[in-house]
């Protein structure tokens, strides 16, 4: 486990620059006593620490880890396409009953490595392994919400004894979420065919229609949508 320094100073925009100058015409009308204070100030910004894990292929984790470290620990994995910041409000509250709350971005999400590979259960669920390696996390709840279900399913299933104490999965995907003969109940693929279609031509038209909060028919009309835009080559919006 890693903990990395990012200095904001590497990451300028306009808006800094704008700022940086407003302040030297500032500064020209203070007194030399306030000059010479400003000068011994860092000329940086404030450095940010984020939290890491690395895994055995590289793949940097992010992860947020709030609270007693020994009190109990409750992990939270958050479905596709989101992050960790899926769970601030659930953190909030569990964190203000006392518990120790613990949320990370999945490979390909949020602040965690882009990756290409290992975009699958088993490499979840060893990512998963790894974060609870390094904090040293025992007895914990594991919270999993859609994709985050399976990935808790995963890892509870060859967790370390004295790991887990509970699991806890809401509209999750296992045991399987496409329909076949045996499983008559799930989605048909061609939702899902739709799904990557609609995301590679117009992104952000997807994560809009399917944002948080919008109405159950909105969301029919999205997967709806989607399953349009698998059969046409193209994106309805």
């Amino acid at each position: 486990m890693n903990e990395r320094t990012i200095s904001l100073t590497a990451q300028t925009t306009r808006r800094d620059v704008l700022l940086a100058g407003g302040v030297a015409v500032a500064a020209m009308a203070l007194p030399k006593s306030s000059l010479a204070a400003a000068k011994a100030a860092p000329s940086q910004k404030e450095i940010q620490i984020m939290s890491f894990i690395k895994t055995e292929d590289g793949t940097e984790i992010f992860y947020k880890d709030w609270g007693p470290r020994d009190a109990q620990p409750i992990v939270f994995h958050h479905g596709w396409p989101l992050s960790a910041d899926d769970w601030d409000a659930q953190m909030m509250f569990f964190l203000d009953k006392g518990f120790r709350v613990i949320a990370h971005d999945r490979r390909g999400h949020g602040r965690s490595t882009q990756t290409w590979s290992g975009n699958e259960m088993d490499t979840y669920a060893a990512d998963v392994a790894a974060l609870t390696d390094g904090l040293d996390l025992r007895d914990a709840v594991h919270v999993g919400h859609s994709t985050g279900g399976g990935e808790v399913a995963h890892y509870v299933a060859r967790a370390k004894s004295g790991r887990v104490a509970k699991a806890v999965l809401i509209g999750a995907v296992p045991p399987i979420m496409v329909k076949s003969d045996k499983n008559p109940g799930g989605l048909p693929i061609e939702v899902f065919d739709g799904f990557r279609a609609a995301l590679v031509a117009n992104r952000s038209q997807f994560s809009w229609t399917c944002r948080p909060g919008r109405s159950t028919a909105s969301t029919a009309q999205a997967r709806r949508s989607a399953r349009v835009s698998s059969t046409t080559g193209g994106v309805r919006a």
